[in-house]
């Protein structure tokens, strides 16, 4: 990748942006309020944040789960797929991050939505399981440590059914998940991802690599069939 590249890649993702995914006053403010709070800028860009708005409206769902919550960016966007009565529970691990989601979710009108739940996924996740009503869930989005991918898809199929939908983020990593000598713990991490999904026969997978204002990674996209 050079800089030549990486300017003309983010001007592409602004002149999409400006068309199809433009910014109003929460989506600004959720932004802003995780900078000034020190939050890394990690987050989805904007037109990739429509993505996951769009794939959750075409699903229908109702009920969504987020792995990795941030500053509830991502979330604003899922959350507003949603129809009256949905659901969405997003899992962060950093009090502080969680701190900011719910304080964006609530100046964005989604706090009775969508609902930031703290401390490590893997110890949340197998109380969300036990949880009646809980689940199942139509979407769920993972956007976590990496080396942990695979076991939150291994939660995730219990916390889905036959037609939910799997989405996992950043899942070529510049390509670097080509290399299977890495000790580099989020590659290893994709790459046992990847395995993981291949060889299991309730999901049914793909994924996309893409090039925009991140750089150049790409995402996994995953149905559940059984």
């Amino acid at each position: 990748m050079t800089q030549e590249n990486q300017e003309q890649w983010t001007a592409v993702d602004r002149y999409v942006t400006d068309r199809l995914a433009p910014a109003d006053e929460a989506l600004t403010a959720a932004l802003a309020a995780s900078e000034a709070a020190g939050l890394p800028a990690i987050n989805v860009a904007p037109n990739q944040g429509k993505l996951l708005h769009l794939l959750a409206q075409m699903q229908g769902a109702r009920t969504v789960l987020e792995i990795g919550t941030l500053g509830g960016y991502s979330t604003i966007w899922l959350a507003r797929a949603l129809p009256e009565g949905g659901r969405l529970i997003s899992l962060e691990y950093d009090p502080a991050h969680a701190e900011v989601a719910r304080a964006n979710l609530a100046h964005a009108g989604l706090d009775k939505i969508a609902e930031v739940r703290t401390g490590p996924a893997l110890e949340t996740l197998p109380k969300l399981v036990a949880e009646p009503g809980a689940g199942p869930f139509d979407l769920v989005f993972i956007d976590a440590d990496k080396a942990n991918n695979p076991h939150y898809v291994e939660w995730s199929l219990k916390l889905t059914r036959p037609g939910s939908v799997i989405i996992v983020d950043n899942a070529v990593r510049g390509g670097s998940v080509l290399d299977a000598e890495s000790t580099d713990p989020a590659i290893v991490g994709t790459r046992e991802m990847y395995e993981l999904v291949a060889r299991e026969p309730r999901l049914d997978a793909t994924a996309v690599q893409t090039v925009g204002t991140k750089g150049y990674d790409g995402f996994l996209l995953a149905r559940v069939v059984a």
